[in-house]
């Protein structure tokens, strides 16, 4: 009738507003509309898995006070646990539980992992907010903190201050809704994600709870499964691998120790050097029809594909390279190792400086890319559009992984991982599991560099003046100086001054700090590059060492720690037909 009298907006209005909960995963939440429909989304989301969760179950013929014991939710960071609440009133309101038993079983149905140490990750809602849009939530979660705030009195009496840092709700100024807050206190675990970071975890960001529940704190390192990131993604090296220890790694990533002896084995290196170059060429191929920039598959390909972020230094990678470049210009006929140096990743929609930084790289891929003096010794390259299936083409091909992140804020890591499986070579920090990573691959197959995490804080408590680093260092100095002049810009010659302003006036993940350590290890890197036959070994035996880093070993760990599941046993026919599978 709406339509038919003119009325043509408003004929569809209640349809395009109830479909805005899912046209869009996550926008923008700069806005007070962003951040309602951000709640709106992830409690509409939670619910429902919930309910659903709750029918199977009561189809099984099973009472819904036995939940906990067939069901496993883990949250992961701060975005789903508002679902503690929800499975609180599911419980309660429509199922009936007195207050207790549902909290029993939502307490042994949940378990936290903390996936990063950044604020952003540990959400806080405005109690205004969260009351208008979920009334019967926050008044659950109130009853929540009045009784967790009682038990906090009884273990630590008096303590009015750890209560306030405790508390599920934030009264220090605007209130709010601590999310984190209610993840711990609503689950019966809570892991990080990579020894440094479970340190962190227990140590600082959630120090409070750690001392209120030292027994729910484990860590789980990361993993990745070797059958999309080697397998599927590197079918060569597989058949090469397979070939010498059988196809048993597949499924036990820990038998790639057997390639260890191979590193002496010309024959297999020779063939391990050819797999990689044509990986390469595939890269280099799918740069040129996507970039239009013509690549040289002989060249050192440095790689950095990860979300952009601040802390992970993507802009410390392109201080380096121009640094390199300017060698470059001053010393034309000094001799070089030819290097594409190759970027990907995506910014969230209001991080206007990780935005800002993508735009710098392509603009000063634009101009060393097309400087004739430097003769295509460097290439630089920002690939559109990174996502998982670009990965598959990008990890087999890199020959050095940029893993170069400020200590003590990367909680672990994976693409750290799809690198290493694949024979690429690690330059990075003590951070996440490049940690791990390296006590496993051994240090002499990692290019270390930079600040540790203690000496981050550190630095940051007495005060750190990067400024001193900018006038203490000519060569940092001139990159800087070149940015800031507009010469990658060279008609808006101010475009990347909030950049360099960030660099010299604060500096928050000390890029200034970490730059001449990095640059002298990455000329490292680039000469061990220039012998063949050592670098090669040095891939073989980084693949070899990858065991420990299977997301196999890390769902056995949470299978075996926090969900207490054990495994089925699977009928010799299944078997026989899963294994046909796999060969084919």
């Amino acid at each position: 009738r709406a339509f038919n009298s003119g009325d043509y907006v408003g004929a569809v209005t209640d349809k395009m507003f109830s479909e805005n909960i899912s046209k869009v995963l996550y926008p923008n939440d700069d806005s007070f509309q962003g951040k309602q429909l951000r709640l709106e989304q992830q409690y509409f989301l939670v619910s429902c898995s919930l309910q659903d969760i709750i029918r199977l179950h009561l189809r099984e013929g099973e009472k819904v006070d036995t939940l906990h014991e067939k069901f496993a939710l883990q949250l992961n960071d701060t975005h789903p646990s508002v679902g503690i609440a929800e499975l609180m009133r599911l419980l309660i309101d429509d199922y009936l539980l007195d207050w207790d038993k549902a909290w029993d079983i939502t307490r042994q149905t949940f378990g936290y992992t903390n996936h990063t140490l950044l604020p952003e990750a540990l959400e806080r809602w405005p109690i205004a907010l969260f009351g208008e849009l979920l009334p019967r939530h926050l008044e659950i979660i109130y009853e929540i903190n009045r009784r967790f705030l009682e038990s906090v009195e009884r273990k630590f009496p008096g303590d009015d201050d750890r209560k306030r840092r405790m508390s599920i709700i934030d009264e220090a100024g605007e209130r709010y809704v601590r999310m984190a807050h209610l993840a711990c206190i609503g689950s019966h675990s809570i892991n990080g994600v990579a020894a440094l970071h479970t340190e962190l975890l227990e140590h600082s960001v959630l120090r409070d709870f750690f001392e209120m529940y030292p027994e729910k704190f484990s860590n789980k390192t990361n993993g990745i499964t070797p059958r999309r990131w080697l397998v599927l993604s590197n079918p060569e090296l597989t058949t090469l691998i397979s070939s010498h220890i059988s196809c048993d790694w597949i499924k036990d990533l820990f038998e790639l120790k057997k390639l260890e002896p191979c590193v002496n084995d010309k024959n297999f290196c020779k063939r391990w050097y050819q797999i990689k170059q044509n990986n390469k060429r595939a890269l280099a191929q799918y740069i040129l029809e996507n970039t239009g920039i013509t690549v040289d598959p002989q060249s050192l390909f440095s790689v950095q594909v990860k979300r952009m972020h601040e802390y992970k230094r993507q802009l410390l990678n392109l201080l380096g390279i121009i640094h390199l470049y300017n060698s470059m210009r001053h010393n034309p006929k000094g001799k070089y190792t030819p290097c594409t140096f190759i970027f990907g990743g995506k910014a969230a929609p209001g991080y206007f400086m990780a935005k800002l930084i993508i735009k710098l790289i392509n603009s000063v891929a634009e101009v060393i890319n097309n400087d004739p003096a430097i003769k295509g010794l460097i290439k630089v390259v920002f690939l559109p559009d990174f996502n998982v299936r670009l990965g598959q083409i990008i990890y087999p091909a890199a020959d050095l992984s940029e893993q170069i992140s400020t200590a003590g804020k990367e909680a672990s890591g994976t693409g750290n991982m799809k690198f290493s499986l694949n024979g690429a070579l690690t330059i990075g920090t003590l951070d996440g599991a490049n940690i791990e990573i390296r006590q496993e691959v051994g240090a002499d197959n990692f290019f270390l560099f930079g600040l540790t995490a203690e000496e981050v804080q550190a630095k940051k408590a007495s005060s750190y003046s990067p400024r001193d680093y900018y006038n203490a260092n000519p060569a940092l100095k001139e990159v800087i100086d070149l940015i800031s002049s507009g010469y990658f810009s060279p008609q808006q010659s101010d475009l990347f001054h909030p950049i360099t302003d960030e660099l010299l006036n604060r500096d928050e993940y000390m890029l200034l700090a970490d730059f001449q350590a990095y640059v002298d290890c990455r000329q490292g890197a680039i000469e061990a590059y220039n012998d063949r036959d050592a670098w090669t070994a040095m891939s073989i035996l980084n693949v070899a060492r990858m065991g420990k880093f299977s997301s196999d070993r890390a769902i056995r760990e949470y299978c075996r720690d926090i969900w207490k599941a054990v495994p089925v046993p699977i009928a010799a026919e299944d078997y026989s037909q899963a294994k046909a599978v796999l060969r084919v």
